[in-house]
């Protein structure tokens, strides 16, 4: 896993890149947190979704309610980018719409609308 970090309009994103899967739980997630903190002076996450674990995205599993928890009271944000559109799921949909209407949890298309939405 590397971590490259982007700034924009004075806020500073830690992108995730790796070759393999980065947040399997809600452990790795927290964990990811804190390299991100120490590594990148920052708590936004900017992660593709591939990087995730799927069963992140069926909610009825509790994990991505764990995890954004777990963020939530740490104070990191994260803006997940990757297609959804694939997913038929009206919850995970309803979750996707409200999240992105907040300031700390996002779900984009592209890496780029991922920095927007955190840095904006």
């Amino acid at each position: 896993m590397t971590i490259h970090t982007v700034t924009k309009n004075n806020t500073v994103c830690a992108i995730i890149e790796s070759d393999t899967m980065v947040i399997t739980n809600a452990r790795s997630a927290l964990d990811l947190l804190m390299t991100a903190k120490y590594e990148a002076d920052t708590k936004n996450i900017v992660i593709d979704k591939k990087l995730i674990t799927e069963d992140f995205f069926i909610l009825s599993r509790g994990l991505a309610g764990e995890i954004l928890q777990k963020y939530i009271n740490y104070g990191g944000r994260i803006a997940i980018y990757g297609d959804y559109s694939h997913y038929t799921s009206k919850p995970l949909k309803d979750f996707i719409y409200e999240s992105n209407k907040g300031n700390d949890i996002f779900f984009a298309a592209t890496e780029d609308e991922a920095v927007d939405m955190l840095t904006k």
